[in-house]
């Protein structure tokens, strides 16, 4: 089992930045990838951004966030998401992803609301 626990949320004026975070507990070695979507209301969840879990942390993102959104990580437990040049269509619950290729499993946090107003 892999808990998840994100903080960082909050809400930001058009052009402002937030950073996320998110800390994974458990199993955190059978984490193979992780992640942030995000779920606008009335909309369906989408992907935000990934980054492999061991050395390199390959990175891959939604077009919509290219540019201006960066995520890292600290090592296996802990990744983050800087939001920079935020718009008003941001703002969704963001929710932290972990994929456990070893058990073909996903496991997600509970979710943090990000609000950017115009």
């Amino acid at each position: 089992q892999v808990r998840l626990v994100e903080s960082g949320g909050g809400l930001v004026q058009a052009g402002g930045s937030l950073r996320l975070s998110c800390a994974a507990s458990g199993s955190i070695f059978s984490i193979n990838v992780m992640g942030w979507y995000r779920q606008a209301p009335g909309k369906q969840r989408e992907l935000v951004a990934t980054i492999t879990s061991g050395g390199g942390g390959s990175t891959n993102y939604a077009d919509s966030v290219k540019g201006r959104f960066t995520i890292s990580s600290n090592a296996r437990n802990t990744v983050y998401l800087q939001m920079n040049s935020l718009k008003p269509e941001d703002t969704a619950v963001y929710y932290c992803n972990a994929y456990a290729g070893l058990y073909s499993v996903d496991y997600w946090g509970q979710g943090t609301q990000v609000t950017v107003s115009s």
